[in-house]
């Protein structure tokens, strides 16, 4: 069996390239007080779509490619996030996973996030990496937040013990939802969407060989539920994953046949709303609706390949404002 490799040690090279492309790239780069290092992706800083394809490719721990393509999914937004890796379980749910919940402070001045990105596997704070059977020692870690505020410093002194490093070890780079980089991050989770469903429908991991997916790159909104309803709607809506099994053909299409979003109870309206009617709650909202829109199962065995889902335009439409 090959060795797993350290996901945050493959990070480094896109994260020093970020560090070193910032101008270009229109992001900014900071030292906390802490000594950690801030990459502001949209905060401050205007950053873009290539700012956010490469802290997606972070994202993913260095085990993907992640491209910004031309489709006909939805020809009224044709710029989409294309996604692969051929190591999908680790690069998705072992780095890509927003599972870390971070938090310091109470009430007014509280803050809170989910982290996202290899330094998870460095933390092993979620009981996920038992079952992965992965940890993760480096020199460096690098964690992506989905906010619009910069972290306590409290905070990032505990992230980067909690991780094993100095706090000048780690990075921790800021995509706020709003902002193009974010928008592209989050929508490039379209094939973890998959694999997080597949885990909790309980298929096998280690049976899931490779995988790749696609969605639409939606607008950017300033409005923050909007702006979250838009990029879960691209994938919920318009999202398309391929994934390669092995084991029978009724597993490859009993998989199929219950991954794709359509199959949920609060499947049928943007997601603004289904946030909305769940008074903002997002614990009140069926996991299981957050899936790609249609998906594709192929049994490696047999060759035979297994649909399910559909693209949802008109609902599309009504998320983006087309």
């Amino acid at each position: 069996m090959n060795k797993l490799p350290s996901i945050n040690d493959l990070t480094q090279p896109i994260v020093q390239e970020l560090i070193n492309r910032a101008d270009a790239l229109r992001i900014g780069i900071e030292k906390d007080s802490c000594d950690a290092t801030i990459v502001d992706a949209g905060i401050n800083y205007p950053g873009g779509l290539e700012a956010g394809r490469l802290i997606s490719e972070i994202c993913l721990g260095g085990l993907g490619n992640v491209s910004l393509t031309h489709t006909n999914t939805a020809p009224q937004w044709p710029l989409s996030v294309y996604v692969h890796t051929a190591n999908p379980v680790l690069a998705c749910l072992g780095s890509q996973y927003a599972g870390w919940q971070l938090s310091h402070g109470e009430g007014k001045e509280a803050f809170y996030a989910l982290g996202s990105g290899p330094g998870r596997a460095a933390s092993l704070r979620e009981p996920l990496y038992e079952e992965l059977a992965y940890k993760d020692k480096a020199n460096n870690v690098c964690i992506v937040m989905e906010v619009d505020k910069k972290p306590p410093s409290e905070l990032l002194a505990k992230m980067a013990e909690q991780c094993g490093v100095g706090a000048e070890n780690l990075t921790v780079i800021l995509t706020p939802t709003k902002s193009l980089a974010g928008v592209v991050q989050v929508v490039a989770r379209v094939l973890e969407t998959a694999l997080h469903k597949a885990h909790e429908l309980k298929f096998p991991l280690e049976r899931i060989i490779d995988g790749a997916g696609s969605a639409p790159l939606c607008p950017p909104i300033p409005d923050f539920v909007q702006a979250m309803g838009r990029t879960n709607d691209a994938i919920l809506f318009a999202g398309r994953v391929q994934l390669y099994v092995s084991g029978s053909d009724e597993d490859a299409k009993e998989l199929a046949t219950n991954l794709p979003s359509n199959t949920s109870k609060d499947y049928g309206k943007p997601f603004a709303k289904v946030f909305a009617d769940a008074k903002y709650d997002f614990y009140q909202i069926d996991q299981m609706l957050f899936s790609p829109a249609q998906v594709s199962v192929t049994a490696v065995e047999s060759g035979n390949t297994f649909i399910a889902g559909e693209v949802n335009l008109d609902l599309l439409k009504e998320s983006f404002g087309g």
